[in-house]
């Protein structure tokens, strides 16, 4: 019995890793189809959203049931709680590679992104795909070490958003009219909740390597 359990165990993991991956291919696309306002790319991302909620999904299923009848403690009760905390900020994150998608493809053929702020956007992008996979990684190998990576990286991140208020309020940059404002900012918005998604699974899986939860 104790055998299927850690079976079990490794399921969780694999399904958690599997979704990461998903997210990370969701967010790369999303960051291209944005920056280069390449409309088939952002509908590749829209058409992808039904695998990670499906995926989604059948984990959480499958962390109930192991609740239900194996009655976890310790770390193993840690893992399992914990995996549905992660997979329900994944599934935020897929939602919003999926909103940059959609600023890309509504937009189309002009850009979403005002011309003053395209070299920080990039730079925004750059940072979530990273992030990505280093949750990746850090959800299939467990190493600590990798936690610390993803929140220095999320404070760039911070740093990148304040900097797009900061050019749009102070009129330094050409855009295009409210929409041109609403477009920067809600699409630094998305940026920035990816990365607080992120860093709300490294609290989830320090959580379960040391009992800690900060």
């Amino acid at each position: 019995m104790r055998e299927v359990f850690q079976q079990e165990l490794r399921e969780v993991q694999s399904r958690l890793v599997q979704i990461a991956e998903l997210v990370e291919t969701a967010i790369q696309q999303a960051t291209t189809a944005f920056g280069s306002s390449d409309v088939a790319l952002a509908e590749l991302v829209l058409d992808g959203s039904d695998q990670v909620d499906q995926f989604t999904s059948e984990l959480d299923e499958l962390t109930i049931d192991i609740l239900a009848r194996q009655q976890p403690v310790a770390s193993d009760l840690r893992l399992i709680v914990g995996a549905l905390r992660m997979s329900s900020s994944l599934e935020r994150m897929a939602d919003l590679a999926q909103h940059i998608a959609q600023l890309a493809r509504y937009r189309y053929p002009e850009s979403a992104i005002p011309e003053g702020l395209r070299k920080t956007f990039s730079k925004m992008g750059a940072v979530d795909v990273k992030m990505a996979g280093l949750l990746v990684e850090l959800l299939r190998d467990q190493n600590a070490k990798v936690i610390d990576k993803i929140r220095d990286l999320d404070d760039d991140l911070d740093e990148l958003h304040a900097k797009v208020f900061e050019k749009v309020l102070s009129e330094k940059i050409q855009v295009d009219g409210p929409t041109g404002v609403v477009d920067a900012t809600l699409a630094s918005r998305y940026h920035e909740r990816f990365g607080d998604h992120a860093v709300d699974i490294t609290k989830q899986m320090n959580f379960f390597l040391s009992g800690e939860l900060q």
